[in-house]
């Protein structure tokens, strides 16, 4: 990694793109310090303090801090994530989406749709958060307008870092709105680390408990760097042969030469995300409406749906939240990965491309074989994706180490700086090989 960092810097254009990206990733940090104006960020540190539950923790990790902070980016890039997403749902499900992304422009048309759902959402978030919070002290004068200038201040920024991502995405280095979201994420990291050995290692009573307290957090975090390494580069390969042509002109429909890698953690991140988004959901809605219960039965359900009062030993019975949760991770793994992933479109380029699966004849028999093999590794994928996230849960729960970059925040970043430095050696090898031509 490092080497590859320090030859691109060698080669102007990526050296460009790089400073380019760093530059803007300065820019939102900066935007994470402008508070919203009209607001009282006293009262909402102090309210997000006294939370015990992550139900805005995890929407705080992926903003960096500005939404406890109250800035203008305290909506961050996640309206453009989830507008992105549901966009692409619905490209797979409406057939005249579908039709336009397959047209010369169509993906100019949807990026535009994606940009109004953007601000759709953003204007949706910045209302409920003025009103939810607003009557209870967010604001420093609840009325009309002040409510109007929150939701007009926390849209324009979360519109602003969709388009710093864009710019990102066209002029810099990888994906612009991952590049932001892992910057936020990273950006909560060393205070989360401070945290722990405050709470572990200074208030040891004797030095042998603070070297065992910095060797489990160590390798705690190091283990789970690991197995988020080993789940996002786990492929089963598909061989694949072709009738009549030599290697070197072998096209497959995934531009392997010989393969179709089928990665085992298909669906990525999303089956987390979505699976804490909904759990979630219900204690959002109700803290935006102050109807959060303390005691009794719907507490407990709440505290049921919140990772933060599992595997605590006082209370187990919380964990039974861990089963919904598993339930859900595997639902999602196998709904995301049959909206984005379609085995059909595979046989079909296989058998244009004269390619097939040894013992497998092309067509029907290929669709069927490549679903069955999905089945199955969907599930490993999704079991491996629950041991990451569950890591941190159980540290949680049975030792109170409270931290903000969990297994979810982990694979997104390890997925996005793969991502990264793939397309850095990408660009290397296009400009090798075009000096080569030019030489």
């Amino acid at each position: 990694m490092f080497k590859t960092l320090v030859n691109a810097f060698k080669i102007k254009d990526i050296r460009n793109r790089i400073l380019y990206t760093l530059l803007a990733l300065v820019i939102v940090r900066l935007g994470s310090q402008i508070p919203v104006p009209g607001t009282n960020r006293d009262y909402f540190a102090n309210w997000f303090a006294q939370q015990t539950g992550d139900a805005f923790n995890f929407f705080d990790a992926f903003t960096g801090g500005s939404f406890s902070s109250m800035s203008i980016f305290a909506l961050g890039i996640t309206p453009y994530i989830m507008a992105s997403i549901v966009i692409q749902m619905l490209t797979l499900s409406i057939p005249a989406l579908e039709e336009m992304s397959r047209e010369e422009d169509g993906h100019q048309k949807l990026s535009e749709i994606t940009r109004y759902a953007t601000i759709g959402l953003a204007v949706l978030e910045g209302i409920g958060m003025a009103v939810g919070f607003g009557r209870d002290g967010l604001l420093q004068q609840y009325d009309a307008i002040n409510i109007i200038s929150v939701t007009v201040a926390l849209t324009a920024g979360a519109a602003f870092v969709m388009w710093l991502g864009e710019q990102i995405t066209q002029k810099g280095i990888g994906n612009g709105s991952s590049i932001i979201l892992l910057f936020n994420i990273t950006a909560r990291i060393p205070s989360d680390i401070a945290g722990l050995f405050n709470q572990f290692v200074v208030t040891a009573s004797n030095l042998g408990r603070a070297i065992l307290a910095s060797v489990i957090i160590i390798g705690v975090i190091v283990i789970t760097i690991v197995l988020t390494i080993m789940l996002n580069d786990a492929v089963r390969k598909i061989p694949v042969h072709y009738n009549g042509r030599s290697n070197q002109s072998r096209i497959s429909a995934t531009g392997n030469t010989n393969s179709i890698p089928l990665k085992v953690n298909t669906s990525g991140v999303m089956p987390v995300i979505f699976a804490s988004s909904l759990m979630e959901f219900p204690v959002v809605i109700a803290s935006l409406f102050g109807k959060t219960p303390q005691t009794g039965f719907w507490s407990d359900v709440f505290k049921v749906l919140q990772t933060s009062y599992w595997f605590n030993k006082e209370k187990p019975i919380y964990t039974i939240g861990v089963l919904i949760y598993i339930v859900l991770v595997i639902f999602f793994a196998y709904f995301y990965t049959a909206i984005t992933f379609n085995p059909v479109i595979i046989s079909d380029n296989l058998k244009k491309h004269g390619g097939f699966i040894p013992g497998v004849r092309p067509g029907k028999s290929t669709t069927e074989y490549l679903n069955n093999i999905l089945r199955y590794i969907i599930f490993i994928g999704a079991i491996g994706l629950f041991i990451v996230v569950a890591i941190p849960i159980v540290c949680n729960g049975a030792f109170g180490a409270r931290v903000t970059f969990a297994g979810t925040s982990l694979i997104i970043i390890v997925s996005v700086v793969i991502e990264a430095i793939h397309q850095v050696e990408t660009m290397m090898v296009e400009r090798n090989y075009k000096g080569f031509l030019n030489s």
